[in-house]
C-alpha cells in the first residue's frame, strides 16, 4: 500500500483509499470555568453524524442577550478539528472577549465527504439552532437576531458559501449580521501572478492537493465551491440581502491575494459593507497556532468591535 497524497503531520491518503489523520491534540470541553470561559460538547445531527462545541464567557457582563457566532474550522476540508487545542482556546478567549455565543461546528470531512458536503453540515447547524435555542440551557441568552458567521481558511469559504444558501432559502428563524472570514481559502482555473510563479512547488502544490481531495471528482477549480465569482445571486440579493463582511487576511499568507479578491468582488456586486484588515506581518491563521499572541489579541478586539456595531 503506497501513500497518494500527503500534508506532512496532517494527512496522508493512501492507495486504498483509505485516510490518515495525525491529531495535534485534544481538548475536552469543560462545563466548569477555566481561562474565563466554558464550553460543552453538542450533537447537531446523530445520523450523519455533525457534532460541534458551545462556548461560553464564564461571567457574561450582560444579563441581556448575546450575539451568537457559529465557527466553521480550516484545513482545506480535509483536517481540523475544534476539539484542537488552537481552536477550542481561541474560540474560548473570543466568547469572552466578544462577550458571545459561540458554536463552533465538526462537520463530515474531505475525501469521504466531498463537497457540498462540508456546506450542508454547516447549513444545517443554523436549522439545529433555531431548533434547540427553547430547550438547550447553554443557548438561554442568544440573540437569534444577531447571528455571525465565521471561520478560517477553508472555513472562511464555508461562511460564504452557508450565507449564500440562507439567502437562497430564504430562511427566517435566524438572521446573519455579518460574515468574519479569516484567511478564506479560495481558487479558481485562471491562476493569479503568484500563484503561476510558484506553480507546481510550495503553497500552491499544497492548495492545489487539498483542492483535488475535496472538490467533486470531475470538478475542476471553477467549481462553485472554489471559485466565489460563480456565486449565483440576482443583483437584488447582492445589494439587499448579503450581510456586513469582514475579510481577515495575513501579509505572510500566500492565500492573502484570494482573500483581497474576494473582498473587492463583493464590493463590486454591490454588497452594502466590506471591510478588508491585514495583519501585515503574519502567516497563515496564527491565530490558530498562538492563539495567546498580541497579532490573535487585535484579531479578536478587531472581530469584537465588528459584531459589536451590527
Amino acid at each position: 500500500m503506497s501513500t497518494v497524497e500527503e500534508a506532512p503531520d496532517f494527512l496522508e491518503v493512501l492507495s486504498d483509499g483509505s485516510v490518515k489523520r495525525f491529531v495535534p491534540g485534544v481538548v475536552p470541553a469543560s462545563p466548569e470555568s477555566i481561562n474565563g470561559f466554558k464550553s460543552k460538547d453538542v450533537i447537531i445531527d446523530s445520523s450523519k453524524p455533525i457534532t460541534g462545541r458551545i462556548f461560553l464567557p464564564g461571567n457574561p457582563t450582560s444579563l441581556s442577550k448575546l450575539p451568537v457566532v457559529v465557527y466553521f474550522h480550516g484545513g482545506g476540508f480535509c483536517i481540523g478539528s475544534t476539539t484542537w487545542p488552537g481552536y477550542h482556546n481561541f474560540l474560548g478567549g473570543f466568547s469572552v472577549a466578544s462577550q458571545s455565543i459561540v458554536i463552533s461546528v465538526d462537520y463530515r470531512l474531505a475525501p469521504e465527504h466531498r463537497l457540498p458536503i462540508a456546506y450542508e453540515d454547516c447549513y444545517c447547524t443554523l436549522d439545529w439552532l433555531g431548533h434547540q435555542v427553547s430547550s438547550e440551557p447553554w443557548l438561554d441568552q442568544a440573540d437569534l437576531s444577531r447571528v455571525f458567521l465565521s471561520g478560517d481558511s477553508a472555513g472562511g469559504n464555508i461562511s460564504h458559501n452557508v450565507a449564500v444558501k440562507v439567502i437562497r432559502n430564504k430562511i427566517s428563524h435566524v438572521k446573519i449580521s455579518g460574515l468574519l472570514l479569516i484567511h478564506p481559502y479560495f481558487g479558481s482555473e485562471r491562476r493569479t501572478e503568484k500563484e503561476m510563479a510558484e506553480e507546481g512547488a510550495g503553497d500552491v502544490a499544497s492548495i492545489d492537493m487539498f483542492w483535488r481531495l475535496s472538490i467533486p471528482d470531475g470538478s475542476n477549480h471553477d467549481y462553485f465551491g472554489c471559485n466565489f465569482e460563480k456565486t449565483q445571486l440576482s443583483a437584488t440579493e447582492w445589494i439587499d440581502e448579503f450581510p456586513a463582511v469582514a475579510v481577515y487576511v495575513a501579509g505572510l499568507d500566500f492565500l492573502k491575494e484570494r482573500g483581497v479578491m474576494y473582498a473587492e468582488f463583493l464590493q463590486k456586486k454591490g454588497v452594502k459593507e466590506v471591510k478588508l484588515v491585514e495583519a501585515e506581518k503574519e502567516s497563515h491563521v496564527f491565530h490558530v497556532f498562538h492563539p495567546e499572541s498580541e497579532a490573535t489579541r487585535l484579531l479578536e478586539r478587531n472581530m469584537t468591535e465588528f459584531i459589536r456595531s451590527h
